[in-house]
């Protein structure tokens, strides 16, 4: 049995679920409403508050199911209640981030400004913060309720300027570590 699979996920109060035909589930809370269509071999059975996910079979597809719609809900229904969000610093001189409308503006040493548009159902805040060898660098705050598009906005964002290894400068998420290298040597 998969440990993931058979955790039962607990509903907060505010929190509705509706199960339809052919798995499609929609879950409705206080920050907003997603819906999914999850494999319709699963069984997923809400009781007293409670939602649980069942497997036909122990078969290696069903198995390997089986933990993944238990996680998919339970992103689901974290995601209406409170929400997710990815932080992002641009690390370098210089270097800028602002909000307009709903576009997200960076200046990261390109010769023109680069534009995001936000996805829907997706938020940008930018802020400054102190880094230490660079002084004060942009804080981007990516947020929203799907927590599959909250993580690709944030992979675009990132890799419009990856960190690179030599001065470890570039756009990386709050508290990554990236590796260094030493530079050349002269002999």
């Amino acid at each position: 049995m998969s440990r993931i699979g058979r955790k039962p996920i607990e509903v907060p109060n505010g929190v509705e679920i509706k199960v339809e035909e052919n798995n499609r589930v929609t879950v409705k809370g206080p920050k907003g409403t997603l819906s999914r269509d999850l494999h319709p071999d699963m069984q997923i059975v809400l009781n007293d508050g409670v939602l649980e996910v069942h497997r036909p079979t122990d078969g290696k597809e069903h198995r390997s199911l089986h933990g993944l719609t238990r996680t998919l809900l339970a992103n689901m229904v974290e995601g209406v209640t409170k929400g997710f969000e990815k932080k992002l610093e641009a690390v370098s001189v210089g270097w800028r981030a602002s909000v307009q409308g709903n576009k997200l503006v960076l200046n990261v040493g390109y010769s023109h400004p680069v534009e995001i548009e936000a996805p829907e159902g997706i938020e940008f805040k930018a802020e400054t913060v102190a880094h230490p060898p660079y002084g004060m660098v942009p804080l981007i705050t990516v947020s929203g309720i799907d927590k599959e598009k909250v993580g690709q906005t944030a992979a675009t964002i990132r890799s419009i300027r990856k960190p690179e290894p030599y001065l470890g400068k570039g756009i990386q998420y709050q508290g990554e570590k990236i590796r260094r290298k030493a530079g050349k040597t002269a002999r």
